[in-house]
């Protein structure tokens, strides 16, 4: 911004021409592309809840997750299919040459057969499946059930997408704040230095007492530089999950924090057995097992089958031919067939459909009890977070009076320039302590809310 100023008159228009002519035609293109780039990088404010809205609606592993539940529908219309009934058809055209146009069967005469045959057969069928045990009627239920359980994965990658957004979101505010902490460190250590020079001209204080302020200063200005390090990578590692320009300057005036929670443990535990979709693909699948058990058993039944075919035979060579000179027979059908053997084969395949019913009713009570560890672990967590922070304020009221009163002595000569570094340094970093304890705050709170699966 400030080349860009300086080409607003004539003569400095000139001084700018003779500063870059050194760097060349690389140097000038590298320097115009600088200041596109910082041109067209552009601030956005964002809340929280904006930010969560915006992730999802640009998630590439969502719209992943709705392909495949894209996919498990058109599965599920294939399975619907097989209830319609089949049709076939085929025309043949055949052409024989016949090497012995004479022919005699025994001691009979023998008759002169043509020297070539040319014949049309064609065949229309339809078939349909009546009846093999309900097989179809649990085929289709089974995957209606596995469709909506790859619905449910799509409600679980919104919670993740979600929390993530969540993360990275307090992960900036914490570097935003830091910096504004650091900010007005440096405000407050340069009026310090600029005291203690003029206690060190009036004779009060020792050179030493200045260089310690500027050593402090500098190490301020170096946490300064880490921050802002780290600010550039949050902030682009957001503006990816966010779908953003990666140049994008996210801003963050506040976040908000939650100071109670209105439900008890019990009712959170309750609130992820309702909402955890992993339960609910649990439930989804048991169900599949049991049409699964169903599907196996009808295999011992009878399978019942109707069908009709018409046939065209035209043995005259002529692809139209003459009156009363082609066949066109019409058949109809009906078929039982049923397979003995299952009587006595089919008990163990009965059996293993069991034993997966049965290992899906376990995963559930495994994930139950996994489900109350997460639940009470982040409970916990989020009060002490809590509690955190009502210290830190504490603190912060506690090390301002303490930095006050380090400072008035300091002036009065009575404390050390140690003390009085000590002092300042102590409220800076208690200042930083609690922004960090806010955005933890947060974070432990979404964090409650997706294990109870009600974070979106």
């Amino acid at each position: 911004m400030k080349i860009i100023k300086i080409m607003d008159n004539g003569i400095d228009r000139y001084l700018f021409r003779k500063m870059i002519q050194p760097l060349g035609r690389c140097g000038i293109i590298i320097i115009l592309t600088g200041i596109v780039m910082h041109a067209q990088a552009q601030e956005k404010s964002l809340t929280l809840n904006e930010a969560i809205t915006l992730g999802l609606e640009n998630s590439k592993q969502l719209k992943l997750s709705q392909a495949r539940v894209k996919e498990a529908v058109s599965q599920y219309n294939q399975v619907k299919d097989k209830a319609l009934p089949t049709a076939s058809t085929s025309f043949a055209y055949n052409h024989a040459e016949i090497l012995n146009d004479k022919f005699q069967l025994g001691n009979s005469e023998p008759f002169d057969l043509p020297t070539r045959a040319d014949a049309f057969v064609g065949t229309v069928s339809v078939e349909q499946l009546v009846f093999q045990g309900n097989k179809l009627k649990y085929a289709k239920l089974s995957t209606e059930l596995l469709t909506h359980v790859a619905e449910l994965d799509i409600d679980k990658n919104k919670q993740e997408i979600a929390y993530n957004i969540v993360n990275a979101y307090c992960n900036l505010y914490k570097v935003l704040q830091s910096e504004k902490v650091v900010e007005q460190d440096l405000q407050a250590i340069n009026r310090q230095i600029k005291q203690s020079q003029r206690f060190f001209e009036q004779g009060i204080v020792t050179k030493n007492d200045v260089l310690r302020f500027q050593l402090q200063k500098s190490n301020i200005e170096l946490t300064g530089l880490d921050l802002e390090n780290n600010r550039k990578v949050v902030n682009f590692n957001l503006n990816i999950l966010l779908g953003l320009p990666e140049n994008t300057v996210l801003k963050i005036d506040e976040i908000p924090v939650n100071g109670s929670i209105a439900a008890g443990l019990t009712n959170y535990i309750d609130t992820a057995f309702s909402n955890r979709e992993e339960l609910k693909q649990i439930d989804l699948q048991t169900q599949v097992a049991d049409y699964n058990i169903k599907s196996v058993k009808a295999d011992l039944l009878p399978a019942l089958g109707v069908g009709a075919s018409m046939y065209y035979i035209n043995p005259s060579g002529k692809f139209i031919p003459p009156t009363n000179q082609f066949l066109a027979p019409v058949s109809l059908a009906a078929t039982v067939s049923w397979n003995i053997g299952s009587l006595w084969t089919n008990k163990n395949k009965v059996a293993e459909a069991r034993i997966q019913k049965e290992e899906s009713l376990i995963n559930k009570s495994i994930l139950q009890d996994q489900l109350k560890t997460e639940v009470n672990n982040d409970y916990q967590n989020y009060l002490k977070s809590m509690d955190r922070v009502d210290i830190l304020q504490t603190s912060i009221a506690q090390a301002e009076e303490n930095d006050k009163i380090l400072e008035s002595k300091y002036q009065n000569n009575v404390a050390s320039v140690t003390d009085r570094i000590d002092a300042n340094t102590q409220l800076f970093q208690s200042r930083i302590n609690l922004e960090l304890a806010k955005a933890d705050v947060v974070l432990a709170y979404y964090t409650l809310l997706k294990t109870t699966g009600k974070l979106k």
